[in-house]
C-alpha cells in the first residue's frame, strides 16, 4: 500500500507509512483480538472497505480492511504526503508550520482528508464512496521500504508491522511504547481505619 493514493473531500495523499493488524487471534493490539463487536464488525470484511474508529476522545483513524472475509485483517493509514488539495489540507490543519506535518500521523491524516466516522464501512476501490484508494502509477521501490515496531499500542508493540518509505519527511516520528505505571492508593489514616486495624 505504500505509494498508493488516498483521495477524499478535495485532498489526495500519497501513502508513506502504514501499520498492519491481524484478527486471527494472535495479535492483542488488534481491535478484533477478542472477536466481533459492533465497533469492529467492518474489520471482518469483505476486504476493500474502510474501518474508521475514534481514539483518545479526539482523533479519527482510517484503516483499510484487507484480509479474506471473516478474518479481520486491516492496515492503519499512518502518514502521507499531500499531492493535491494542499490549500484545503492547510485549512483543515490550521496552524501547522510545515507541509510535511499535514498528514504525519493517523489522526492528522484523517483530519487533512476531512474524513470522520461517517465514512466507516464505505467501499474504497470504485470511487462510489467518500474515500478512494488507488494503486500508484509506479510501485514504491522495494529498496526504500523499511519496517519496525508499531506505535501507540500497549500490547505487541514490538511486532515489526509498521512499514514506511525511507527518506520521506512525512513519516511519523517513532516513539517507543512506555508502559503506564498505575499508582496504588495511599493507605487511609483516618480514625475509622485505625479502629479497624486494632
Amino acid at each position: 500500500m505504500l505509494g498508493c493514493t488516498v483521495e477524499a473531500n478535495g485532498v489526495t495523499l500519497r501513502l508513506t507509512e502504514v501499520e498492519a493488524y491481524t484478527g486471527d487471534g494472535t495479535d492483542p493490539a488488534s481491535h478484533a483480538h477478542r472477536g466481533r463487536t459492533p465497533r469492529n464488525t467492518v474489520m471482518f470484511g469483505p476486504p476493500g472497505h474502510l474501518y474508521v474508529y475514534f481514539v483518545f476522545g479526539m482523533h479519527w483513524c482510517l484503516n483499510v480492511v484487507c484480509g479474506e472475509a471473516g478474518r479481520a485483517d486491516a492496515i492503519l493509514l499512518r502518514a502521507g504526503e499531500v499531492v493535491r488539495g494542499l490549500d484545503l489540507a492547510r485549512q483543515r490543519r490550521f496552524g501547522v508550520r510545515h507541509d510535511r506535518d499535514l498528514a504525519r500521523g493517523p489522526g492528522r491524516l484523517a483530519l487533512a482528508l476531512g474524513v470522520d466516522g461517517t465514512a466507516n464501512g464505505s467501499f474504497l476501490l470504485d470511487g462510489g464512496g467518500p474515500v478512494r484508494l488507488s494503486a500508484p502509477r509506479r510501485p514504491a521501490p522495494a529498496a526504500r521500504v523499511r519496517s519496525g515496531p508499531r506505535v501507540g499500542v500497549a500490547a505487541a508493540h514490538d511486532v515489526p508491522w509498521r512499514f514506511w518509505l525511507d527518506g520521506e519527511p512525512t513519516v511519523s516520528t517513532y516513539r517507543r511504547h512506555v508502559p503506564r505505571v498505575r499508582s496504588r492508593p495511599a493507605a487511609s489514616t483516618s480514625p475509622v481505619s485505625e479502629r479497624r486495624r486494632s
